[in-house]
């Protein structure tokens, strides 16, 4: 059946529907990978988002039982200009239209994402209604519409779960973890705790972890006030890492400020630049704010620039013993470039250890 999409400026896209039939409101931004529409899907950091893929067709190797980020479908609505209603892949399940309708997320398709994207990219990521009658007032219904200040206490998960392995013991504070992150640190031998939004300082230094890392999640980092202070509390005690969110959650508790961006860096082919080293490499990113560098104080140091607009990618802060970094090095989905990433925080907590030990 016809849908229609209004945004916030007014525009009025008239597409047709896959998925499932509900009318909702969202923060719409738009995603640039060519595949991994699943773990997009997937991916908390898209929480209360409808996002718009810019590959002209999505869909063509199905669903399957493996590429899932989380335990279910996180974005609001999903923009294609084409789906495929009969992939083709051994491990498919099911096409992305019945992957829709049984999570319940609407889906417009035979739109002009281009004409959507351009949008974004002039005006900024903005508000967007999916609706499937004619609507004279939308622009004053969408203005309504705020970004719940709650989404990543949302997305988190209910009780702390434990992953045995047999290396360093890591905690993860998920605010919106993506299952890449801790499948990356159980394939490198850690035993990985996975702690819920809400868990105390107190409770993360007496596990006796080797470190910290503050997961990736959706939502406006200043918006988290509790987690800004308890990491606070924390830093100089354990080693810390960040990933996306994290990192910019980091950054504000050492003093640091961070931004909204125009219209974020979403999609798995993103070039990020070592400064230390010169060396290019391709990173899966998903964020709408970024860390300002000039509040940065002399304790942080910048390791990763944005090779298209300079923005901070990642920084250290030795003082402290933290590391972050804004782009997703555990992939999922998108290149491998940033494995080197987690794997040498795992070897300097190693070695950490190992020089405690003389």
């Amino acid at each position: 059946m016809l849908t229609y999409l209004y945004l916030e400026d007014g525009t009025e896209i008239i597409g047709e529907s896959f998925g499932a039939l509900k009318e909702t409101y969202s923060e719409l931004v738009f995603n640039t990978g060519m595949t991994g529409y699943q773990e997009v899907l997937t991916d908390p950091s898209y929480c209360e988002q409808t996002v718009v893929m810019t590959y002209p067709i999505i869909g063509n190797y199905g669903i399957n039982q493996y590429d899932n980020e989380s335990l279910k479908i996180q974005v609001k609505g999903f923009i294609v200009r084409e789906y495929s209603e009969y992939p083709s892949h051994y491990l498919s399940q099911k096409n992305i239209d019945e992957y829709l309708r049984e999570n319940g997320i609407p889906g417009i398709f035979g739109v002009d994402t281009r004409l959507i994207t351009k949008k974004i990219r002039d005006l900024g990521d903005m508000r967007c209604l999916i609706t499937y009658e004619k609507t004279a007032d939308a622009v004053e219904k969408i203005k309504k519409y705020y970004m719940p200040k709650d989404v990543a206490k949302r997305v988190s998960i209910p009780e702390k779960t434990v992953v045995e392995g047999r290396g360093p013991k890591i905690g993860l504070l998920d605010l919106g973890c993506k299952k890449g992150i801790i499948d990356q640190l159980k394939d490198n031998g850690c035993s990985v705790v996975v702690y819920p939004y809400e868990t105390s300082p107190e409770e993360i230094l007496r596990e006796g972890l080797d470190a910290l890392l503050i997961s990736n999640g959706p939502g406006d980092p200043k918006d988290n006030e509790t987690i800004i202070r308890n990491i606070k509390s924390m830093l100089g005690q354990l080693p810390i890492w960040g990933i996306c969110l994290g990192n910019q959650l980091l950054a504000l508790a050492l003093g640091a400020d961070t931004y909204k961006m125009k219209f974020g860096h979403r999609g798995s082919n993103h070039p990020v630049i070592n400064i230390q080293t010169n060396k290019v490499m391709i990173s899966s990113q998903n964020h709408g704010y970024a860390v300002d560098g000039h509040t940065m104080s002399e304790d942080m140091i910048s390791t990763y620039i944005n090779i298209n607009d300079n923005t901070i990618e990642g920084f250290d802060c030795p003082k402290y013993n933290v590391k972050a970094v804004q782009f997703h090095p555990e992939e999922g989905p998108g290149p491998v470039d940033g494995h080197q990433i987690i794997e040498n925080w795992i070897k300097s907590v190693k070695e950490d250890a190992a020089h405690a030990k003389k």
